[in-house]
């Protein structure tokens, strides 16, 4: 099946860059191109995009407000929202990974990663990029208090689950880690989601670095 995917940067040829490599796959459709916040919800919300990637940094409305619109704890039948950025630490990305967004990747990435991303969104396994990811939590957690960890429901597989999440580790490679199936990896991410009450992986791995997990093995 084809993916669809809608395309928001207020810059044409960033947009047209992105198509240029989406296209290039079999499995992928760029269905919309949107050149402002404001345009993308409104084209999101009619078109229902499997996937939507969406600009930090744009007019009217701001990566933030729209993955808030289309993904925030208040949409019934939130999309998958995937942020690009041009700066991985920018302040704005881990805002709108805080209002729903299921990953997000760099600019430069290169087409592969780009891919990667858009495919585990559309999967549900949502990309939390070592190079990305981890140095963004792992800068935001230096400026939390020193405090104890907090208290959670997890048992001791799910806490070695979650620390390789926070890792960045994908699936597949989180089965191999910890000799495993990879049916079993996605029913711990699945019950340590419910159990936290977190939505996708990204929550998972922002809650690991918060409560001082990740780094705790």
């Amino acid at each position: 099946m084809t993916i669809s995917v809608l395309v928001a940067d207020d810059q044409a040829m960033v947009r047209g860059g992105l198509r240029l490599i989406l296209e290039d796959q079999p499995d992928i459709q760029v269905v919309a191109e949107a050149s402002d916040g404001a345009e993308a919800v409104e084209l999101a919300r009619r078109l229902r995009p499997d996937v939507c990637l969406v600009d930090v940094r744009m007019p009217r409305l701001d990566g933030i407000e729209v993955t808030r619109a289309l993904a925030g704890p208040a949409v019934a039948d939130p999309l998958r929202v995937v942020v690009v950025t041009t700066f991985d630490l920018d302040e704005y990305v881990y805002g709108a990974l805080r209002a729903g967004a299921v990953g997000f990747v760099l600019k430069d990435c290169g087409p592969a990663l780009l891919v990667e991303a858009v495919r585990a969104a559309d999967h549900g396994d949502a990309l939390v990029s070592p190079s990305v990811t981890l140095r963004l939590l792992r800068h935001l957690t230096a400026h939390l208090p020193a405090s104890g960890r907090a208290s959670h429901p997890l048992s001791n597989r799910e806490l070695e689950v979650v620390r390789a999440v926070a890792r960045g580790r994908t699936n597949q490679e989180i089965a191999a880690e910890l000799f495993i199936s990879l049916s079993t990896v996605k029913s711990h991410v699945a019950a340590v989601q419910a159990k936290l009450g977190l939505r996708n992986r990204v929550e998972v791995a922002a809650w690991a670095w918060e409560n001082r997990i990740a780094a705790s093995a």
